[in-house]
């Protein structure tokens, strides 16, 4: 969507808050404003679990990209289910909402940049032989936090050890 002109250099929450912001300032999309109120309720849920257990910041990014996903699960099973049901224009919104909440998500690394990143994770570990795979994967989950996926990230160090 065009209106994602928010710094990247913000953390996740802010960028959230900064977009319900923004938004609450316009009034083109009824069903954005309510999918970001929904998913700034959530993370200020777990920001005050987060607080009760000692965590004076709230909860970091990694919780707050869990909660996204988990948003994005409950709202495809019940796009799913209302589609079974025929209630179509249900189903729409259930899916206007996951693309709102996936805007919010890093989007896994692939293609020229993934391999741009196993190669340098490769060369700083020095690693050359296949038994070094689990510990390059494990490297660029490290990071690349919510970026890589473990099946296209293992194939393409395997790809970079055998060619070297």
């Amino acid at each position: 969507m065009g209106r994602e002109d928010i710094s990247a250099c913000l953390g996740l929450k802010a960028r959230i808050l900064q977009a319900l912001k923004d938004e609450s300032a316009q009034t083109d999309s009824e069903t954005r404003l309510q999918t970001l109120r929904l998913i700034e309720c959530a993370i200020r849920d777990r920001d005050v679990c987060a607080r009760g257990r000692g965590e004076g910041e709230g909860c970091p990014d990694t919780d707050v990209q869990r909660v996204l996903k988990i948003m994005i699960a409950q709202r495809e099973e019940s796009a799913g289910e209302h589609e079974e049901e025929g209630r179509l224009e249900e189903a729409i919104r259930e899916r206007e909402e996951v693309s709102i909440i996936n805007a919010f998500l890093p989007q896994p690394l692939s293609g020229r940049a993934l391999d741009i990143a196993v190669k340098q994770v490769v060369d700083d570990l020095g690693a050359s032989k296949l038994k070094d795979l689990g510990r390059c994967v494990t490297e660029l989950k490290d990071r690349y936090p919510g970026q890589i996926e473990a099946a296209s990230a293992g194939k393409a160090v395997r790809t970079a050890l055998t060619q070297s």
